[in-house]
């Protein structure tokens, strides 16, 4: 029997002293195998015993050494083991060992502490009651793959542990075949699970902060898209990188046309202040000119932001704001401060008149009712009637003047009726066909059907008339024509906004001439008060004025069209009467005013007793005068408390009281209070050159009969007392 050779057990530090079992020669340097030893053929009679003896000999020698490579092998099968145990029961991971049917095997104590925290959760004896039902397909399927490949892994698996407890990890299977003596080898498995938790939890916040970015991303595009400023952010080249909508508005340029164009493209002075990012962080760089896409130049006002970055990277932001609407705003309030200042102007204008009225009323007074006395007393061919009818007609026109300045003064609403315009127009043509020159034609051309104007018939009259007498004196004595027109003019936006006006149809009255026209300094200044370019001695200033004043009372507007050289357009548009409009009433039939007035009872013997007050002696002393006239008892008082003790001593003694309304330190409105507390049935008239609408209603509402405006003619006053006394008379 031959010896094995067993030398590929031995290890050179022969811990097991394998190599003294071995032979001398043995070792793992021996060049070959120690050959078997033989023994010297002895000559013995039991040579059979011998040989048996020695075989069994080195058969237990074989033994011992199978023994000891048996004992090595085990050392080192317990020794792996061991550090497999060491290795499975340290390692910082969850490890469970799994049979074919789901048993649990071993589990190392990261196993037992994720699984099986507390000692109410249930026992780890299997692994697929732990998998949540959303995942265990999957697990299942990596188990099968494991058994096919060796090995799979799943992702992100939840296991339940209780209901408070969730573990998510990956899952890695391992399979491990081990061999049977008998039959096929048992599939063990391997699985370490490798817990998510704080990986999920650092990718959620990481999610949640990237939506948080996004959503602050968009929130700041939708600050840049909807800012009313065009914003512009630029690079270190100061290529544009940012162009929101307003500066594509602004600039007139699409966001994609000017993305990558130098700033200067659209704002070449703030190109240039550019440098200042080393120097501040931001920086107002005020008014500048822009420029748009198609060149042209618009004004801006200009901040600057500079920030810098990480790796010597800046950010420059451009916020540009569209001055044009300041601008136009700037404009729009210096034209209404012009208009203000004209209105401050004119208001000055008119209160000087109202203070000038009271005094200038009572001269034009005495002087045209002293010419009627005069005219009266003077026999028909005498040779004075000249001179008065001159003296006349100078008083007419100063009180032609002052009702001028009155109406451009007053504020109070006028008398409108429903008007129409051809009737304005021929009374206007009548009184102006007595003065024409011969060389200058007037025509008119009425539209037919035109609806009534809600006007004073007085006012519009006198405003047409200062048109066409303007109209004359433009043409002079050059041969010419004078045209006025009434039509209707309807609803025009454009017209309603250059005007003022409402949207709504008016009736257009227009008075138009072939003159010399007038420039446009001339037509800035045309409804200035007294400003005229006529000469010296040949006309007031207060024609168009006055024209001015009664359209704006009158709730409408004067247009002007004039070219040098090419005559003047005036177009006054009146607002249309409606159906509720009152209507002009029918002229008072007046007798001559010098005449004896009726009595009651028809016996001019029984004679009225007039009280008329007036701090103005001159015109006390005419009133007296002219009332006598006409058959009247007439005391006369220039001081007003005088006049209420004489009303006071004798009430019956007077049959009616006219009184001033503006006198030093006394009010007419008062002494008509008294009157009526002294005698309710007395009637009372107030008179004035200054009376506005709430003067009115005042005098009314202490009891007045009737309001006298100043100046006026005798036949004015003598019909206003005839009419008092008549009702007084009755009642």
């Amino acid at each position: 029997m031959s010896r094995p050779d067993l030398s590929f057990l031995l290890r050179k530090d022969d811990p097991l002293g394998l190599h003294s079992l071995m032979g001398p020669d043995a070792g793992p340097d021996a060049a070959e195998p120690m050959p078997w030893p033989q023994q010297d053929a002895e000559p013995l009679v039991d040579e059979p015993l011998a040989a048996l003896v020695t075989e069994l000999r080195n058969y237990q020698h074989e033994l011992e050494i199978q023994n000891k490579v048996l004992d090595y092998s085990q050392a080192v099968a317990e020794s792996a083991s061991e550090r497999f145990e060491a290795l499975f029961a340290s390692i910082p991971l969850p490890l469970l060992v799994l049979d074919e049917h789901d048993m649990v095997i071993q589990a190392n104590a990261m196993a037992h502490s994720a699984f099986q925290p507390t000692e109410h959760d249930r026992i780890l004896v299997s692994f697929m009651p732990l998998v949540s039902e959303q995942h265990a397909d999957r697990v299942c399927e990596a188990f099968l793959q494991a058994r096919e490949h060796g090995g799979s892994e799943v992702h992100e698996v939840v296991f339940t542990i209780n209901d408070e407890a969730r573990v998510c990890g990956d899952l890695h299977i391992a399979c491990i075949e081990i061999p049977q003596k008998k039959g096929p080898p048992i599939a063990q498995f391997l699985c370490a699970v490798v817990d998510q938790g704080p990986l999920l939890a650092e990718r959620r916040a990481l999610q949640e902060r990237n939506t948080q970015l996004f959503a602050s991303e968009r929130r700041l595009e939708s600050v840049i898209n909807s800012s009313l400023d065009a914003i512009l952010c630029v690079d270190n080249a100061q290529r544009i990188t940012v162009f929101n909508p307003t500066a594509a508005a602004l600039f007139t340029c699409a966001a994609e046309d000017a993305l990558g164009s130098p700033l200067e493209r659209f704002l070449p002075d703030a190109a240039s202040a550019l440098g200042l990012a080393a120097l501040t962080t931001q920086a107002v760089l005020g008014e500048m000119e822009g420029r748009t896409a198609s060149g042209k130049t618009v004004a801006v006002e200009v901040s600057v932001a500079f920030e810098q970055h990480a790796g010597g990277e800046a950010t420059t932001t451009v916020f540009a704001r569209d001055l044009s609407s300041r601008k136009k705003a700037e404009a729009h309030r210096s034209e209404l401060e012009a208009q203000l200042r004209e209105s401050h102007k004119m208001q000055a204008v008119g209160t000087m008149a109202g203070g000038i009225a009271h005094d200038f009323n009572n001269i034009v007074g005495a002087i045209l009712g002293n010419v009627e006395l005069a005219r009266a007393d003077c026999p028909d061919n005498s040779s004075l009637l000249e001179s008065l009818q001159e003296i006349e007609k100078a008083g007419r026109r100063a009180r032609d003047l002052v009702r001028q300045i009155l109406t451009f003064s007053r504020n109070e609403p006028p008398q409108r009726h429903a008007v129409q315009a051809v009737d304005v127009i021929r009374d206007t043509e009548r009184l102006l066909r007595v003065t024409l020159p011969p060389a200058i034609a007037l025509h008119s051309h009425i539209v037919p059907n035109l609806p009534p104007l809600l006007a004073d018939v007085t006012q519009v009259e006198q405003a047409l008339f200062n048109l066409a007498t303007n109209a004359v004196h433009a043409i002079g004595d050059a041969r010419g024509m004078v045209q006025m027109t009434a039509s209707l003019a309807p609803a025009d936006q454009r017209l309603s906004d250059r005007l003022g006006l409402p949207l709504a149809t008016y009736v257009a009255l227009s008075v138009q001439d072939n003159g010399p026209g007038m420039d446009a300094t001339t037509l800035q200044r045309i409804f200035e008060p007294f400003f005229t370019t006529k000469p010296v001695g040949q006309g007031t200033g207060l024609g168009l004025a006055v024209v001015h004043g009664v359209m704006r009372t009158h709730g409408g507007a004067v247009d002007v069209a004039s070219t040098p050289g090419e005559g003047s357009r005036f177009t006054l548009y009146f607002p249309v009467a409606g159906g509720s409009a009152p209507v002009l009433p029918a002229p008072i039939e007046r007798r001559p005013a010098l005449d004896a007035p009726p009595t009651a009872d028809g016996d001019n013997a029984l004679r009225r007793h007039v009280m008329y007050v007036d701090d103005d002696q001159a015109l006390v002393f005419l009133v007296q005068r002219l009332l006598r006239r006409r058959g009247y008892d007439v005391s006369g008082f220039t001081d007003p408390r005088e006049a209420m003790a004489a009303l006071v001593a004798a009430p019956d003694h007077y049959d009616l009281v006219v009184t001033d309304y503006n006198m030093p330190g006394f009010c007419g409105v008062d002494l008509v209070r008294a009157a009526i507390a002294t005698r309710p049935d007395l009637p009372v008239a107030l008179a004035s050159g200054y009376v506005t609408a709430e003067i009115e209603a005042e005098a009314l509402a202490a009891g007045a009969r009737a309001l006298i405006h100043k100046p006026n003619d005798v036949e004015e006053l003598c019909t206003t007392v005839d009419r008092l006394m008549h009702s007084a008379g009755r009642g």
